[in-house]
Order: structure tokens, then sequence, then C-alpha cells
């Protein structure tokens, strides 16, 4: 399964009024027979589940869709499952869970390309305490120091209590080294509660800027998607009839474009503050334009939330 960072596809050139503004979900159903959906900022907030997500679960699979969870969690599908119960979300509302961490942790042990073939097994790992263990599961020897490494590996950290600047020295120190870091969460912000905060995914667009090789995996990259695709085409869902629904342009949009899905955006994600809007509002026809003229994709759907 190939599973390395290839570049996403090139500026879309769609025009926004190509883009089907909808009232809910609901009117979206009868266009798909499986759906590819984002976890943050779709289905909870990362403190409970969001509003109407639950019940438009219920009523997918009441009509029969089948839905893969693909998520750029730096934590395995697993630890996300259990994460996802704890929001009333459980294994009976989705077919499968792919993340990041998973799409990164098959190309550490694989090796199948030049850039993972290089990579060396001692890693320095920035995650969470309790999934530091995580890197073992890759294949990799976790060291406490970046001066015993052959790698930086970027996982995970807790929304809100760090940020890109708490990283500096260390990203420095790398730098020096010429190490290559890989990342398993690209994203740059989350939704935490009711405001966006740094995610990890921000510590390694940092040190590309400077100047470090890193190697992203998850959305939009097309490793993540071969894997969701793959979950869906078991149980006999043709891409065709598959939309991705996420809250972000330079993930879930382009992403999906890269897979040559069709796609939803959630306007009351992350983009909320550009369109404007509060949760559960779409954006009106003049906001909507000037945020498209600056997209790097359009969607194909624009639903307020994931309700039915």
């Amino acid at each position: 399964m190939q599973t390395t960072a290839d570049a996403p596809l090139p500026e879309s050139t769609d025009n926004a009024t190509a883009t089907r503004m909808l009232p809910g979900v609901r009117a979206l159903a009868p266009d798909c027979d499986g759906l590819v959906l984002d976890q943050w900022g779709v289905l909870h907030d990362g403190r409970q589940a969001l509003p109407g997500a639950l019940d438009c679960l219920a009523r997918l699979r009441a009509a029969g869709k089948h839905i893969v969870i693909v998520s750029n969690s730096g934590r395995s599908g697993a630890v996300n499952a259990a994460l996802m119960e704890r929001f009333g979300v459980t294994a009976h509302d989705y077919d499968a869970l792919v993340t990041a961490g998973d799409a990164a942790r098959e190309a550490l042990l694989a090796r199948d390309d030049d850039f993972h073939r290089a990579l060396g097994r001692r890693a320095y790992v920035l995650a969470r305490d309790e999934d530091h263990g995580i890197a073992e599961t890759f294949g990799l020897e976790t060291v406490d120091t970046i001066d015993a490494a052959d790698l930086v590996l970027v996982l995970s950290w807790t929304p809100g209590h760090r940020t890109v600047g708490d990283y500096e020295s260390m990203l420095r120190d790398a730098l020096a080294r010429r190490l290559p870091m890989v990342c398993g969460n690209p994203d740059v912000t989350t939704p935490s509660g009711d405001h966006l905060v740094e995610a990890v995914g921000a510590i390694a667009k940092r040190y590309e800027s400077m100047g470090g090789a890193v190697r992203f995996h998850g959305k939009p990259y097309p490793g993540i998607y071969a894997m969701g695709l793959a979950a869906l085409a078991s149980r006999g869902v043709d891409a065709r009839r598959v939309v991705a629904v996420g809250d972000s342009i330079a993930h879930d949009v382009v992403g999906a474009r890269g897979a040559g899905l069709r796609s939803a955006l959630v306007a009351g994600g992350i983009h909320r503050d550009a369109l404007g809007i509060t949760p559960g509002e779409l954006p009106g026809a003049a906001r909507w334009a000037r945020f498209a003229r600056e997209a790097e994709a359009l969607p194909d759907y624009v639903v307020a939330t994931f309700a039915w």
C-alpha cells in the first residue's frame, strides 16, 4: 500500500458558483453510497460531540450508507475509536477508522520508498506522554535526546498546552544534525471547544520552513485516502459514489480532489471566522465568493454543520 506523502494537486480553478449550498446532510445522501468523514470539527470538537452529529450518523447508517472516518490524528485508529466512544460515536456508526498515525506507521514498517528506506531506527518522538510507546509499533527505538536520534517523529500533543515556539531550540538542534522528520499529524490548527488552537503539525511545517526534510502523512496526501477507499471498496462501494466530508479546504477538500473524490465542506469548522459565520450558519453568496477566490480548491457541496 502506498503511504508516501505525494504532492497535492495544484490550485483549483473551479468557479465558486459550482459549489452547492445544502441545508443539511440529508440533501447530500442521495448522491453517495459511502462517506469519508473527518473527525475533529465534523463529529466532535475534542470535548464533546457536535450538535446533530450523532443523529446524522444514525440516519446515514439507517439509509444504508458506508462510512470510513479518516483523521489526521497521530494516534492509531484503535485509540481514536476509544476516544470517540466517550463522545457517543460507537463502532456501529462507521465501518472503519484510519489515521495519519496509521499511515505513518505503515510507511515506516514497509520502507518501500527512498525517503523511508534511508531512515535510521532511533527516533526522538514528539508526542503526549501516553503516546511515546506508539513508536515501538512503528519499528523504532525511542531516544531521549536529539544527539542520539536518527530522525524526529511528530505524532501528538495536548491542544492548547504547547506552542511551536516551545520547540524552537530542539528544531535548531535537529536541523544542525540534518535529521529527517516524519510527521504523523499534519494539522496546523485544531478545534478546542469554541476556538482554534495550534496543532502539532505546525511543528513540522516550521521545521520544513527552516530547511528541514519532512515527510507528511495524512490528509491531504494520497496514502491515507488509499487506506480509506480500500475499506470502502471491501464493502462494495464504488469510489465514484463516495463523498469526503471535512471542515478544512487545505486538508479535506484538496485531499479529496487528489484522491478523485467529491467533497463537502462543513462551513462551521476551522473556516468559520473567514466565512463570517457562527456554527449552524451557511455563508452568504458575497462572503463565499470572496472566500472562494483565495481557496486552494473548492468543494462540490457546503453544509453548515454535519447535521441531518
